[in-house]
């Protein structure tokens, strides 16, 4: 089989092309045929060296993916050959993920398709969409599952609503009931945002945010989901309601943050690191759960006219594919394994 791999960190070009055999899946695992592999940041990152490093020989990156199961392992009783799934955290702690044509994952890791969903929505979930979910599920006061009206009446104020979590987060929150603003910085990303179902858009580049959010929410909003504490923490301080909580999953733009003390602590909010990494099985699949329920009602949806705009590439230019993410491409990139 056709498969991308690494040996050593470092930049893009350490990603080459091989043939490979294709391995058997062990007890309690299958074995997929991909069809679309899906890019994120901590594909690159990984790849870089920056984040999740282990001491594999050989390393096939992309921790999303979609396709068909191809072949079970012992005791795997709740798929069977031929079903479409979506992938989610294939690397993780392991040496094989979805940059190849066929892939072994825990059978946790391969979750079964709706009838209907394409493997472009399918491979564009992974960790984008559970991210968003556990971080609309931390609220000490809030749902820890996800369903219609399970936010009902629940203010959500999603920072950076343009990219692959921020578009999964409005798409979730709204399904759930939540009225949902966002942050862009663009009239182009303004319009992905309003596409993903947001009901109140602000450009932080041309408008107060703080004084927006206080027009649309005057007690506050009850749940931020944050791309970049570095820049935003005061801000989120500032417009939280009491009891708040501010779930943050990446760290753009710096890897330190401040806000002020006395209003923080006055109104009881709670600030919330979401990894996915170590987050634990009992929350990951809580997510699948809900977002397959949420693919279902056609809730999350992919493509321009959706909000998440989807750039692809062949496997062979998977190198290409990881700079694109690095350089911020909007939208989702996608890598095209096989056409199944």
């Amino acid at each position: 089989m056709k498969a991308i791999v690494y040996s050593s960190p470092g930049a893009s070009d350490v990603l080459s092309l091989v043939d490979r055999e294709v391995a058997d899946p062990g007890p309690g695992e299958v074995r997929v045929r991909i069809a679309v592999s899906g890019v994120n940041p901590t594909d690159w990152k990984s790849r870089s060296g920056g984040t999740q490093r282990a001491s594999f020989a050989e390393t096939v990156p992309n921790q999303d993916g979609a396709g068909v199961v191809d072949a079970l392992g012992e005791g795997v009783e709740d798929l069977a050959v031929g079903d479409r799934v979506w992938v989610h955290l294939a690397q993780h702690q392991r040496p094989t993920g979805t940059a190849q044509e066929y892939t072994v994952v825990p059978a946790s890791r391969a979750i079964r398709l709706p009838e209907g969903i394409d493997f472009a929505t399918a491979a564009s979930l992974g960790v984008p969409a559970v991210t968003a979910h556990r971080a609309l599920t931390v609220h000490e006061d809030g749902p820890a599952r996800l369903a219609p009206g399970a936010l009902a009446g629940r203010t959500v104020l999603v920072q950076g609503g343009a990219g692959a979590v921020g578009h999964a987060a409005i798409q979730l929150a709204r399904w759930a009931g939540a009225t949902v603003l966002t942050t862009v910085s663009s009239d182009a990303k303004a319009q992905l945002a309003r596409a993903a179902g947001a009901h109140h858009v602000i450009d932080y580049t041309q408008e107060d945010v703080a004084a927006r959010v206080r027009e649309i929410a005057p007690e506050g909003v009850d749940q931020i989901v944050e791309v970049s504490l570095a820049t935003n923490a005061a801000l989120d301080a500032e417009v939280a309601a009491g009891h708040a909580v501010i779930a943050f999953y990446a760290d753009d733009n710096g890897d330190t943050f401040s806000m002020p003390i006395r209003p923080t602590f006055a109104k009881n909010i709670r600030v919330q690191g979401v990894l996915l990494y170590t987050v634990g099985e009992p929350a990951l699949d809580a997510a699948v759960v809900d977002i397959t329920r949420a693919l279902e009602d056609g809730a999350l949806p992919v493509g321009e006219e959706a909000g998440l705009p989807l750039t692809w590439f062949p496997l062979a230019e998977t190198a290409a594919a990881h700079d694109a993410v690095e350089a911020a491409t909007v939208g989702k990139v996608l890598i095209r394994v096989a056409d199944l």
